[in-house]
C-alpha cells in the first residue's frame, strides 16, 4: 500500500471506501440536485459544518468546484475597483495574478517566509474593497498566526478580509470570526477527493455582495446567496463529495481536538527533522511555521534522491512547488493520516539519511 504524503490531493480517509458504496446504495449519485433528498442533505452537511468547525452561526456556508473558483467568485462579486494581496508563497501571489485579469488596479505586498506578516508596514489605500492572504502557504509550509490575522482585522475594520485556508480548514481551529471570508478545497485536511470547496462567508460580505449585485457570471456570489437560501446550488453540485463531507464530519471528532493532535504531532516532525545534516527546515521562523504542510529544504540532487527512493519504497512525498521547486519537498500533516504512517517515514529517513 501507498503512503501518501502529498499535501494535497492528499490521502483520503479509509471510511470514504465504505461511504462510497453507501452513497450509491442510497441513490445519492443519481438525486436530483433540487430535489427533497439533496435540500436535506445540504441542509445537514451545512449545520455539521458550523458545529464540528467552530463556523459563527451567521456566517453563511456555499458550494465551489475549488479554491480557486473561489478567488475568482470573491473578486467578481466583492469588487469593482481591486483588491490588495499580502503574499509570501506561489498561491497568495496567483491569487493577486489572478485578481489583476479581472480587477488591473489590484495591488500587492509580498514578505520573506521566515518574517510574520507585516501588518504595521502595509499601506493599504482606503479604496480597497477587499484584503486577501492565504493562512496556510501550501507552497512553502508558512503560516499567518491567529494573533497577526487580529491585527490586520483591528487594523482595517472596515474593509472586507479574505482568508484562502485551502491545507488547514478542517485542520485547524481557525478564529473565523476575525475575518470575513474563508474558503478551502476538501482534498487536504478535510481528508476528502478533490471537486469541490467549502466558502464561509460573514452577513456583511453579503451586505456588500448584493450592494454591488454584479449578476453576470453563472457564480456569482448574489445568485449563490438566493440558491442557498434553499440549500441549492446554481450549478450541478459535487452531490456526492457534498455527501462524503456529510459522513466524514458525522465520523470526526471537534475541531479543538483535531487540532491539538496535529499541531502535537507537528512539533515532534519538526523535532525529528532538524536532526539531519543535509536537510534542512525551510522555515527557520518557528512562530511562522506550518501545522499542517512541513517544507525541507536539501540540494537538488539529495531531494531528486529522496523523492525517487521513497517511491520505491512506497512512500509518496510533496514535491517542492514554484520558487522552492527544485530543492524542497512537502510533507503533508493532515488528519486522515495515520501516526503509526508517519513513524514508517521516520524509519524511512533513519534509514538511508541519517
Amino acid at each position: 500500500m501507498m503512503l501518501n504524503f502529498y499535501p494535497g490531493p492528499s490521502k483520503v480517509y479509509p471510511e470514504v471506501r465504505t461511504y462510497l458504496t453507501d452513497a450509491y446504495d442510497e441513490g445519492i449519485l443519481g438525486t436530483p440536485h433540487r430535489g427533497e433528498q439533496f435540500v436535506q442533505l445540504s441542509r445537514a452537511t451545512v449545520g455539521l459544518l458550523k458545529r464540528k468547525l467552530n463556523i459563527p452561526q451567521d456566517y453563511l456556508i456555499f458550494y465551489a468546484s475549488s479554491a480557486t473558483e473561489c478567488w475568482e467568485i470573491l473578486i467578481q462579486s466583492l469588487t469593482t475597483k481591486k483588491s490588495f494581496h499580502i503574499y509570501n508563497g506561489s498561491f497568495g501571489e496567483k491569487w493577486m495574478e489572478y485578481a489583476q485579469k479581472l480587477r488591473p488596479a489590484s495591488e500587492g505586498h509580498a514578505f520573506d517566509v521566515n518574517e510574520a506578516m507585516p501588518v504595521d508596514q502595509l499601506e493599504i489605500s482606503s479604496d480597497t474593497e477587499l484584503i486577501c492572504f492565504t493562512q496556510n502557504e501550501t507552497s512553502n509550509g508558512t503560516q499567518v498566526t491567529p494573533t497577526t490575522i487580529l491585527n490586520l482585522h483591528n487594523r482595517y475594520r472596515d474593509t472586507l478580509i479574505a482568508v484562502d485556508a485551502t491545507s488547514s480548514m478542517a485542520g485547524l481551529n481557525l478564529k473565523l470570526i476575525k475575518a470575513d471570508i474563508w474558503f478551502a478545497s476538501v482534498q487536504k485536511c478535510f481528508g476528502l477527493p478533490s471537486g469541490l470547496a467549502i466558502m464561509c462567508c460573514s452577513p456583511r460580505t453579503i451586505f456588500r455582495a448584493k450592494q454591488i449585485a454584479e449578476l453576470q457570471h453563472y457564480n456569482s456570489l448574489v445568485s449563490m446567496y438566493e440558491k442557498m437560501l434553499n440549500y441549492q446550488t446554481t450549478t450541478t453540485p459535487n452531490v456526492l463529495d457534498i455527501y462524503l463531507l456529510r459522513r466524514v464530519l458525522e465520523d470526526r471528532p471537534f475541531i479543538k481536538s483535531l487540532e491539538q493532535s496535529l499541531v502535537d504531532r507537528s512539533q515532534e516532525l519538526y523535532e525529528f527533522f532538524s536532526q539531519f545534516q543535509d536537510i534542512q527546515l525551510l522555515v527557520e521562523n518557528e512562530e511562522v511555521r506550518s501545522k499542517t504542510v512541513i517544507a525541507l529544504q536539501a540540494s537538488e540532487r539529495l531531494v531528486d534522491d529522496i523523492k525517487k527512493r521513497a517511491l520505491h519504497h512506497n512512500i509518496k512525498l510533496g514535491n517542492g512547488y514554484g520558487n522552492w521547486q527544485r530543492n524542497t519537498f512537502r510533507v503533508a500533516n493532515f488528519p486522515a493520516i495515520l501516526d503509526e504512517e508517519y513513524e514508517e517515514l521516520k524509519r524511512f529517513f533513519l534509514h538511508y539519511y541519517a
